[in-house]
C-alpha cells in the first residue's frame, strides 16, 4: 500500500515521511507505516501482516495538540505535502511528517482531526512500565504520547455551501469550444478598464490530478497550454505560496508587437471536499526584473478553482482573467483585448481534451515525473538504505539529542519528538533510485539539505547573503504596503477607527447586515437546514485598527480602553472582544468590541461559552467571512463559509470582570498567513463582512444567534493607529 487508506473504523493506514535532523544540522526523511485506529497513532518500521504485531511507536491522539498544513515542500529533491503535529504549549515539542500527495495528507489530517475529537479509551488503567526517552532509544513498548490538534484551515469550513446569500457576479455571455464563458454582471469600467472574464468547463479527471498539471511549469505543460511556452518558480515563499515567470507564445497576439510576459505570485489552497483554489495576480520581484525582449502584461486577477464532481471522476474546471495587456490599440479597440483574454480561457479545452485523449492514469504519471515525484512500485521492495539528496544511497547517522526536551522518569507525558526514533537511525524504507531532475516549477530548493534550528552551521558568505534579502524581503512583502502610520499618544481603544452608517468613508466601520448570513436552523440535526440570521446578541461599539512592532494582547484591561470605562462607571455591561492580530512588519490589529447590557445567563450558550474552558471555546468559536467588494482573487481566498475558528487558529483568551477577549494569532496558520498576505495588497479596495457566532451542537442550542457582525470600509493600513512601545 503506497498511500493513505480509508479503514473500516474511520481510522488511516498507510505510510508516511517523518523528517528529523542529522547531527550535521540537514534535514533527512524515514519513510515508516503509521495506522491510526480510534486515538491511537502506531508507527512501524514496515507493513504490518496482522494487527497483533507490536508497533515501534504509539501515541494517544487528543485535544492537546495542533496540526499545521505547510502545504508542498521540495526535501532531498523530492516534493513532499508537509503537515506538522506539534504540542501547543511547547512548539519546540513537534513531529513533521509528509505525504507523497495532497489528497494523501488532506485524509491524515481530517482522520487526526476527527480522532481529536473523540474521547480516548482507558488506555492507562492497567499499570505501565516506567518511561524512558523514545529519543534516546528507550522501550519499544507503546509509549502514550498525548497529541493536540487544530482543524487547521483559515478556510475549511463545516459545511462544502456558502453560508453568506451573495447574487452571482457573473453573466454569461457566450460557449466557445463548450466552455461557458462569463462576464461582470455590472462591471461600472471607465474608459481603459480590464474586463474581468471566466470560463467553465468540466473535465474528465480527478481534481487532484487537474491541480498537478495547471501547478506543473515544466514539459507537459506544453500538451495543454497554447499560450505558456516557458516558465520558472522565482521565490518561494511558503508551503502555499511562490513567485513565478511566465513566457508567452507570440502567435495568439495581434501581428507586429513584442511578446508578453508575466510575473505572477501564485497561491493554492485544497478545501475539504477536495476543490483546489489557485489564485494569480501580477507582482514586483527584484529577483526577475523586466526583460527588454518582452512586455510584461499585468493580470489584475485570475486563477483556478477546481471543484470534484460525480464521486470524483469528473471536475468542475473555473478559470477567471482580467489582464492588461499593456498594449495601447487595446484600448481603442476593446473587443481585441476581449477576444485575447478568451483565447487565454480556451486552455480549459486543451486541458479536457487532453485527459480525454490520455485517460487520467497515465497523465498523472507523467505529471508526476514531470515536477520530480518519483513513481512507486506497488510491489516495492524495503531495505535498510536512505536515499541522499545527491541520489547516492547511504547510511544516514542521526545522533541528535535535546537534553532539555527529554522527559524525566516516571512522568506519563513524552516528548512529541519522540516518535523520531533516534535509536533506529540506522533502518529506513529505501526510495526507488532517481535520476531525474525537479521540473523548473520545483527548483525553489537549491540545497539539497535544509539546516536544523537545533544544530547551527556557520554560514557561507553566499549563503549570509541570500539570508539578509530573505529578510529584506520578508519586511517588505510583495505588495508595497505605506510605512506611514498616525502617532499620537496612546489611545482610548474602541475609538480608533470611525463609524460610517453610510460605508461612503474609506477606512470606516458598521454594523453588517445579519440577515446576509446563514446558520443552524431548529431543525439542523434532522435536515442540516440553515436559516437566515434575524439579528445579532450583541452590539457593535467601537473598532480598533492598529499598527505596533509587537502583537497587542489584552486590550481590554487598558485603562483608557471603552470596556474599563465602563467598569468604572458601576454599570452592568459585558463585553465580548475579538483582537484579530495580522502577521507581518509591523504587526496589525483589528479588535472589534461587542457589549450586551443584559444578563450574561440570560443566554445558554453564550453563558458556557465565556465561563467554559479553551477546549470548549476552541471547539464551538465560528466566523463566517465575507468580502462584499473586492477583486475575484481575493474574495477567492477568504471564500463565504463558516469555520470553526477557534480550531483553525491559535487563539488566547482572556476572562475579565466585565469582559472576554479573544486574541488571534492569525500567523500561526500557513494558510492563513497566505490569505491574509494576499488581502493586504488589497485593502484600500475592499470591504470585509464578518459575523460571529458560537455554535449550537444540541437541540437545546438550536437555532443559533448571531454574537455580532461587521463590515470594515476600504481600511488603509497608513492610518492604522501607531502603539508605542
Amino acid at each position: 500500500m503506497g498511500g493513505g487508506a480509508q479503514s473500516e473504523n474511520g481510522g488511516m493506514e498507510g505510510w508516511l515521511y517523518l523528517f528529523t535532523y542529522n547531527r550535521l544540522g540537514y534535514q533527512v526523511s524515514r519513510k515508516r507505516y503509521f495506522i491510526l485506529k480510534e486515538n491511537l497513532l502506531s508507527s512501524f518500521k514496515n507493513q504490518p501482516l496482522n494487527v497483533v504485531k507490536e508497533p515501534n511507536r504509539s501515541a494517544i491522539i487528543d485535544s492537546s495538540v495542533r496540526v499545521n498544513d505547510n502545504g508542498r515542500e521540495s526535501i532531498n529533491k523530492k516534493v513532499f505535502f508537509i503537515f506538522t503535529v506539534y504540542n501547543a504549549s511547547n512548539q519546540r515539542d513537534k513531529l513533521k511528517l509528509g505525504a507523497s500527495s495532497s489528497e494523501e495528507a488532506a485524509k491524515w489530517i481530517r482522520s487526526l482531526q476527527d480522532a481529536a475529537m473523540k474521547e480516548p479509551p482507558n488506555l492507562l488503567a492497567s499499570p505501565l512500565p516506567k518511561k524512558s526517552s523514545l529519543r534516546k532509544g528507550g522501550s519499544k513498548r507503546p509509549d502514550w504520547v498525548k497529541f493536540s490538534f487544530d482543524w487547521q484551515s483559515w478556510i475549511y469550513s463545516e459545511a462544502m455551501t456558502s453560508d453568506v446569500i451573495d447574487h452571482s457576479p457573473w453573466q454569461i455571455f457566450g460557449c466557445y469550444n463548450g466552455l461557458r464563458m462569463f462576464k461582470e454582471a455590472n462591471p461600472r469600467r471607465g474608459w481603459g478598464d480590464i474586463p474581468v472574464m471566466m470560463g467553465v468547463g468540466v473535465v474528465d479527471a480527478s481534481s487532484e490530478a487537474i491541480f498537478h498539471t495547471l501547478m506543473s511549469l515544466g514539459p507537459s505543460r506544453s500538451e495543454w497550454d497554447f499560450c505558456v511556452y516557458q516558465g520558472n518558480v522565482v521565490d518561494h515563499i511558503d508551503g502555499h505560496s511562490d513567485i513565478i515567470h511566465l513566457q508567452m507564445y507570440n502567435d495568439f497576439l495581434p501581428w507586429g508587437i513584442k511578446p508578453r510576459d508575466m510575473l505572477l505570485r501564485r497561491y493554492w489552497r485544497r478545501e475539504d471536499d477536495g476543490t483546489y483554489v489557485i489564485l494569480l495576480h501580477s507582482v514586483h520581484h527584484k529577483k526577475c526584473p523586466q526583460n527588454s525582449n518582452f512586455v510584461r502584461a499585468s493580470l489584475k486577477s485570475g486563477g483556478y478553482v477546481v471543484t470534484p464532481v460525480n464521486k470524483g471522476k469528473q471536475s468542475v474546471v473555473k478559470h477567471m482573467l482580467a489582464i492588461d495587456w499593456k498594449l495601447w490599440k487595446l484600448y481603442l479597440r476593446p473587443t481585441a483585448s476581449r477576444s485575447l483574454t478568451i483565447r487565454m480561457l480556451e486552455r480549459i479545452a486543451a486541458l479536457r481534451e487532453m485527459f480525454k485523449s490520455k485517460g487520467e492514469g497515465e497523465s498523472v504519471e507523467n505529471i508526476a515525473a514531470d515536477i520530480g515525484i518519483p513513481a512507486t512500485p506497488a510491489n516495492e521492495k524495503e531495505d535498510n538504505e536512505v536515499k541522499t539528496g545527491d541520489n547516492s544511497s547511504k547510511k544516514v547517522v542521526d545522533l541528535m539529542e535535546v537534553e532539555d526536551d527529554a522527559p524525566k522518569e516516571g512522568t506519563r507525558r513524552t516528548s512529541l519528538v519522540g516518535l523520531h526514533e533516534s535509536a533506529d537511525e540506522f533502518f529506513d524504507v529505501p526510495e526507488p533510485v532517481d535520476q531525474d531532475h525537479l521540473d523548473n516549477d520545483w527548483q525553489f530548493d537549491n540545497q539539497t539539505c535544509v539546516q536544523s534550528p537545533f544544530h547551527p552551521k556557520l554560514p557561507t558568505p553566499a549563503g549570509l547573503v541570500k539570508k539578509l534579502q530573505g529578510l529584506a524581503v520578508q519586511k517588505k512583502g510583495y505588495m508595497e504596503i505605506p510605512e506611514v502610520a498616525l502617532e499620537t499618544d496612546e489611545p482610548a481603544y474602541g475609538t480608533t477607527l470611525q463609524k460610517d452608517l453610510t460605508c461612503d468613508s474609506p477606512c470606516s466601520w458598521a454594523e453588517s447586515d445579519p440577515s446576509l448570513y446563514l446558520i443552524r436552523g431548529p431543525t439542523y440535526l434532522t435536515d442540516n437546514q440553515k436559516v437566515k440570521a434575524i439579528g445579532s446578541l450583541m452590539q457593535l461599539v467601537g473598532v480598533d485598527w492598529l499598527r505596533s512592532g509587537v502583537r497587542e494582547d489584552n486590550l481590554s484591561s487598558r485603562p483608557n480602553s471603552i470596556v474599563q470605562k465602563y467598569a468604572a462607571a458601576g454599570g452592568s455591561e459585558f463585553f465580548f472582544v475579538i483582537n484579530i492580530q495580522l502577521p507581518g512588519n509591523p504587526l496589525y490589529s483589528a479588535a472589534l468590541y461587542y457589549m450586551m447590557r443584559t444578563p450574561l445567563e440570560d443566554n445558554y450558550l453564550l453563558h458556557n461559552f465565556v465561563e467554559g474552558d479553551d477546549a470548549y471555546r476552541n471547539s464551538r468559536f465560528k466566523l463566517i467571512p465575507y468580502i462584499s467588494k473586492g477583486s475575484w482573487v481575493v474574495k477567492q481566498s477568504v471564500g463565504k463559509k463558516a469555520c470553526l475558528l477557534g480550531q483553525a487558529l491559535e487563539v488566547k483568551y482572556i476572562r475579565g470582570k466585565n469582559y472576554l477577549e479573544l486574541d488571534i494569532n492569525v500567523g500561526s496558520s500557513t494558510v492563513a498567513r497566505g490569505v491574509v498576505n494576499l488581502v493586504l495588497g488589497y485593502l484600500n479596495n475592499l470591504v470585509i463582512e464578518m459575523a460571529f457566532l458560537i455554535q449550537g451542537n444540541t437541540q437545546e442550542e438550536l437555532p443559533e444567534i448571531l454574537i455580532g457582525t461587521c463590515r470594515l470600509n476600504h481600511l488603509d493600513s497608513s492610518k492604522a493607529f501607531m502603539v508605542k512601545q
